[in-house]
């Protein structure tokens, strides 16, 4: 029989504060998934190790499952993964096979019943342990068959609200009268959006990549077993030799047999250009093309599709890093770094005053005076979502004695929400969105020209420019035909369902509607945290 124990690592936690400007959220880096099948390895810290690898994919919970053969143990948490596992956590989970997950929430409020891996035990008593990184476009759908099913407890406030949690639910049912195997591609094809699942029972491991491949998600080889991996960059932490990416539409069984691949949908390769450009590692690889490869190069498209003169390239640390690189080489005006991070800003359990939250992004980033005074600089950062963040940087480096302030962009510009796993603003806050009238659906119509001058005066800069989506396209290596740029261009590969079936809080919405009360309940809830 198999037991699940979910746990938490402090009864009074609180969810985590970001410390940047709250009005100015990043693009969010959707989800981490892991997964090692590896007897006699201590598959628990390899994991931990492997989300670590991953972090920057997501930093509101992390959680690991591990199994013996006899039993799945769960452990999660809201957290980072440092926050969340110690030595003691991890040496309480041996095992030979574990799924492993860190968090940022694009389908489900931030709670810790939507942390996962989600746990579920089919009616044969064998537990299923599922991570997910992506997002469903037909969640809605899915709830009512779970609903139909008897899987969703509408009268049950609290309960997990994830389009993963759903899957989840829907699979262990499968599996009730077949293997998990049979049961995955019976449920894999029905799903739409873009999803990168790992997950496993008390033996086996699994991975499963849509049809489309929005998502990466990569498989590796240990000495003594396998691992499966958002990045290349977690393969290459944990020791393994990459092998090769899991196929869009493909299912990995891994076990004591070997690695079994089956097809469950065919192929049409859609991968998300915006993992070259702000989401995946530097040092990963992603379809054969190194990503710090691309971001340099996209700086010297945009050094070409956007010259200036000026004494200086600095960019904004560290996504702009790669790409202001490319740029100095592309126009011959020297790099150089005129802003220091402090790279133990991020998210914290300490709330700022609001004397230190005015100072805003001073606290992330500080200006090397007499590195810049006197010149003029060409910024480089690799996107503008509401613009908060390049307002109060240029003046700040106005204050610090900059002559001229020229920003570039290596990507262009965000105008249209991602509906496969990245957290962007809603459109009418996006600052490309924000110097015209906007259509029906928020966005705006006037021309590139009008929306360049518009952003340019919102943030104070002397120029902008941005790379062209065929720069930023032909710098991946990929043909555009395989690539998703949606958030750019508004073209959407994987058709969508009504905006009533969609958005974040979908389930949340569809459960307060039948049982007429809220079906989650606040981060900062310490009892929503301390269930056994």
């Amino acid at each position: 029989m198999t037991q699940a124990e979910l746990s938490v690592n402090s009864p009074n936690l609180l969810a985590p504060a970001d410390l940047s400007d709250q009005d100015e959220q990043p693009p969010r880096e959707e989800c981490g998934v892991f997964g090692v099948w590896a007897p006699g390895e201590d598959v628990a810290k390899l994991t931990y190790y492997g989300l670590y690898a991953l972090q920057h994919r997501g930093q509101e919970a992390a959680g690991i499952a591990v199994a013996d053969g006899s039993q799945v143990l769960v452990f999660k948490d809201l957290g980072l993964v440092s926050q969340v596992f110690d030595e003691q956590t991890l040496g309480a989970m041996p095992g030979h096979v574990a799924v492993g997950h860190c968090r940022y929430s694009t389908t489900g409020s931030t709670t810790w019943e939507n942390a996962q891996p989600i746990f579920r035990t089919t009616a044969a008593g064998t537990g299923i342990a599922l991570g997910h990184n992506g997002n469903l476009v037909n969640t809605a759908e899915l709830a009512t068959r779970a609903r139909a099913a008897g899987l969703i407890n509408d009268k049950r406030p609290g309960g997990a609200t994830s389009d993963s949690d759903i899957v989840g639910a829907l699979l262990a049912h499968a599996a009730a009268d077949r293997t998990i195997e049979q049961a995955a591609m019976e449920l894999l094809p029905t799903l739409r959006g873009a999803f990168c699942l790992t997950f496993m029972d008390e033996h086996t491991l699994y991975a499963a990549r849509d049809p489309h491949g929005v998502r990466p998600l990569c498989l590796g080889r240990l000495d003594r077993g396998w691992v499966v991996a958002s990045e290349t960059a977690a393969l290459d932490i944990v020791g393994a030799s990459f092998v090769r990416e899991i196929e869009p539409g493909e299912l990995l069984a891994i076990d004591a047999d070997g690695v079994r691949s089956s097809r469950f949908a065919a192929p049409t390769p859609k991968g998300c250009v915006f993992e070259y450009v702000y989401l995946a590692r530097p040092d990963s690889t992603i379809s054969g093309r190194s990503v710090h490869a691309t971001r340099v190069e996209i700086g010297r498209r945009l050094a070409k599709e956007h010259p200036i003169e000026g004494d200086l390239v600095i960019p904004v640390p560290e996504s702009g890093t790669p790409a202001a690189v490319g740029y100095a080489q592309g126009s011959g005006i020297p790099y150089g770094q005129g802003l220091m991070k402090n790279a133990y800003v991020g998210r914290t359990f300490i709330q700022p005053s609001q004397t230190i939250r005015q100072l805003g992004i001073r606290l992330k980033l500080n200006p090397l005076k007499e590195v810049i005074r006197g010149k003029r600089l060409i910024v480089v950062d690799d996107s503008i979502v509401r613009g908060n963040t390049q307002r109060a940087l240029i003046r700040m480096l106005r204050e610090a004695g900059a002559l001229e302030i020229h920003v570039r962009i290596a990507s262009p510009p965000v105008k249209w929400p991602c509906f496969y796993g990245i957290d962007f603003a809603s459109p009418a806050e996006l600052i490309a969105n924000g110097a015209g009238a906007s259509d029906a659906d928020g966005v705006t119509s006037h021309s590139m020209d009008e929306m360049l001058e518009g952003v340019r005066r919102s943030i104070g800069a002397d120029t902008l420019g941005y790379v062209s989506i065929e720069g930023m396209i032909a710098a991946t290596e990929q043909p555009a035909s395989r690539l998703c740029s949606a958030c750019f261009d508004g073209n959407y590969p994987i058709a969508l369902p009504t905006e009533t079936s969609m958005g974040k809080n979908v389930l949340e919405g569809m459960l307060e509607s039948t049982a007429g009360a809220a079906a989650t309940q606040d981060n900062d809830n310490a009892s929503a945290l301390s269930r056994p």
